[in-house]
């Protein structure tokens, strides 16, 4: 297989789960470059999702790493029988943020997802002018063809939601977030209402978390937490002022669980959160 120049977020995981495999095993990538064949540069590379591996080398490492877990084994053999293939995303590849290219996949291929939101709607639930206004607020501003092609992969984004297999979402979304009134109030106002319609679907809960909550002070922390096929597999998403990120380490993934039950129990229930999200939009 040839070498990536770049490697997707996807394909990164794909090798760090080899080599957390190689490496809870207590052997070494010369070892393992033995075992193939060929030398540890290509080992390291293939640990590095620059380079793919077939479903029989994988197979072959894993029995090499005496790994038992066969759900995480075939999981990860479905990644690396995927990597072929390409997703709607990849045409905005090279106009949009990679970052955010990879967002769109891990949302893709998730089996459940579930998110917290301060200051913003999440990124499926957002109407076009709301997307707009707030791509609108780039720092330095973007060229318009790049503003154009993030308003349109946002919003093809929101096609995970209506797929036949759409995956179970959760939102947890503080009223703060609700009340900012990106690109006015007719706008803002669409933007709630296209919130309530989602929320009717059965696979949706929509869920706020009010001013008055208590016990949540200081926990707020925004980001996406997208379930794998096996739990090992999960993913947490998270923005931040340098760029997005991607964690799945076993203390993040078990903190950021911790983080959305304690908000969950703060927050109205999906009725009530109706409600509220109705009594904002008419006082706009």
């Amino acid at each position: 297989m040839p070498l990536r120049s770049t490697a997707t977020a996807r394909q990164e995981r794909l090798g760090a789960e080899l080599r957390k495999m190689r490496e809870a095993a207590g052997i070494t990538a010369r070892d393992t470059a033995r075992l193939l064949g060929t030398d540890p540069a290509k080992v390291s590379h293939i640990e590095a999702g620059r380079l793919g591996v077939s479903e029989e080398r994988l197979r072959r490492l894993a029995a090499f790493y005496e790994c038992g877990d066969t759900s995480l084994i075939d999981a990860l053999v479905s990644m690396a029988n995927g990597q072929g293939r390409k997703g709607w995303w990849e045409a905005y590849r090279g106009v949009v943020p990679a970052a955010l290219l990879d967002v769109a996949e891990l949302e893709h291929h998730a089996t459940r997802l579930r998110t917290i939101q301060i200051t913003h709607v999440p990124g499926v639930f957002q109407t076009e002018d709301y997307t707009r206004t707030v791509f609108g607020y780039a720092i330095p501003p973007l060229p318009e063809n790049e503003l154009e092609a993030r308003v349109a992969q946002r919003l093809e984004r929101s096609g995970v939601l209506y797929r036949d297999t759409a995956p179970p979402y959760e939102a947890l979304i503080h009223e703060a977030a609700l009340r900012m009134r990106f690109g006015g109030g007719k706008v803002a106002r669409a933007q709630l209402e296209h919130i309530q319609e989602l929320s009717h679907l059965p696979h949706i809960s929509v869920r706020v978390i009010p001013f008055a909550a208590d016990g949540h002070i200081g926990s707020g922390h925004a980001m996406l937490y997208a379930s794998g096929p096996v739990r090992p597999l999960d993913t947490v998403q998270i923005d931040s002022a340098h760029g997005i990120s991607f964690l799945h380490a076993a203390p993040h993934l078990a903190n950021y669980s911790v983080l959305y039950d304690t908000l969950a129990a703060v927050a109205l229930d999906r009725s009530r959160s109706r409600e509220f999200i109705h009594t904002i939009s008419r006082d706009l």
